[in-house]
């Protein structure tokens, strides 16, 4: 099993999608980490110079198509991941995880280890009170 977890710095999950840089793959085989993986991601910065369509008043976050074609572009190099752990998340971005068959986290937990075994045990959380 391979989950990703957002980084910077590939140690702890980052607080925003978007904004991260990096995915951390931890591969786990009967219940522990065999492997971590670091992916580069794409976020904001590759996004900047693309047409930013304008969100529909009372619409969550990042629902329109073109940002679900990005969010689309940015699971692409997690497509073998059965489940991405972050900290803080847009709806669409959660959506469009979903979208892929990739189990978007929402989680309170800060090291990217820790979470995953606390997912692989089934006790994470999904804290979706936090997506904006």
């Amino acid at each position: 099993m391979k989950i990703a977890a957002i980084t910077d710095d590939g140690k702890t999950i980052s607080q925003h999608f978007g904004r991260a840089s990096h995915y951390m793959v931890v591969t786990v085989e009967n219940g522990k980490i065999v492997n971590h993986t670091m992916r580069e991601k794409l976020g904001h910065n590759q996004f900047a110079n693309e047409p930013h369509a304008s969100e529909q008043p009372g619409q969550p976050h990042g629902m329109d198509q073109a940002s679900h074609n990005k969010h689309l572009r940015m699971a692409d190099v997690i497509s073998d991941c059965e489940a991405l752990l972050c900290r803080g998340m847009g709806m669409g971005a959660y959506e469009s995880m979903k979208a892929c068959n990739i189990r978007p986290v929402v989680t309170d937990i800060v090291s990217i280890d820790e979470a995953v075994i606390a997912y692989v045990e089934g006790r994470i959380v999904d804290l979706v009170d936090r997506l904006h």
